[in-house]
């Protein structure tokens, strides 16, 4: 009794605050707003992080720093339970793996193709091992629970994955949808295999594609959702494997190349 008298003493404040906010931003919900090249959709989780980053020590400084820091640590606990259950649905699912075709199994390496785009840019703008869990992968929920469960909390790969996974809530539907027009106006693919395409481990990401490419093909927009939800759930469980195994070690690897040759052009600029 006296054990949790004391957790409650320290981190009775920090958890009041988190289920304040909770609250709050599932009050607020998702929010939508059109810019007119697209809808820019706002989910819960982002308010969470800008009314919580209000909260702390460089602004309103209702926590302290040593709070903030607890704070920071109690996010593995609560990533905890959803990292089981991705693990459980992956162990569930592979027998799926062997019943689809190998176009939907092997997309996941066309994913790895942005390592080697994404991870020099991230170098020349000045990150260091941020770039690492910033560019090994698309960085949705299961990706952020892995780079948790991996680095840590405080790690810098773990800000990396943070970062692009707030930027793809706040922008993601946006970008998608205009780059699915954009790849769909070449006329180079399949419908089906844009649909496909869609399925890239955020089902907000793939309605929004798979929506825009069903206005542009609209005698296939019924088999395009269907390829994008297959392929979207298949991203979802073959990508925990893919960045333990291949996506995290092939970017620390091309991290240890690149870096001493391109962020020495980073500090001059």
């Amino acid at each position: 009794m006296e054990r949790i008298r004391a957790m409650v003493g320290k981190y009775g404040k920090v958890y009041l605050g988190a289920v304040i906010l909770a609250v709050i931003c599932d009050l607020i919900g998702t929010v939508s707003i059109n810019i007119g090249i697209g809808t820019l959709t706002m989910f819960p989780m982002v308010f969470a992080v800008i009314l919580g980053g209000c909260l702390g020590p460089d602004a309103l400084r209702l926590f302290n720093k040593k709070e903030a820091k607890i704070g920071g640590e109690l996010v593995l606990v609560a990533l905890a339970p959803f990292m089981a259950k991705m693990g459980v649905s992956a162990g569930a699912n592979l027998a799926k793996l062997v019943e689809v075709g190998p176009a939907l199994i092997l997309q996941e390496f066309g994913n790895l193709g942005t390592i080697l785009i994404s991870l020099p840019v991230a170098l020349l703008l000045g990150l260091k091992k941020e770039a690492i869990g910033a560019c090994y992968s698309i960085n949705r929920d299961t990706n952020l629970g892995l780079t948790t469960d991996i680095y840590g909390t405080d790690a810098a790969e773990t800000r990396g994955t943070f970062a692009v996974y707030i930027v793809g809530s706040v922008i993601g539907t946006v970008f998608v949808s205009l780059l699915v027009g954009a790849v769909a106006s070449l006329g180079i693919f399949h419908p089906l295999a844009l649909g496909m395409a869609s399925g890239v481990g955020s089902g907000s990401m793939m309605t929004a594609a798979a929506g825009t490419l069903g206005q542009i093909y609209p005698e296939y927009a019924e088999d395009i959702i269907v390829m994008g939800g297959a392929s979207d759930m298949l991203t979802g469980v073959t990508g925990i494997y893919m960045g333990t195994f291949v996506g995290l070690p092939l970017t620390r690897k091309l991290y240890a190349y690149l870096e001493p040759r391109l962020g020495r052009r980073a500090k001059r600029g």
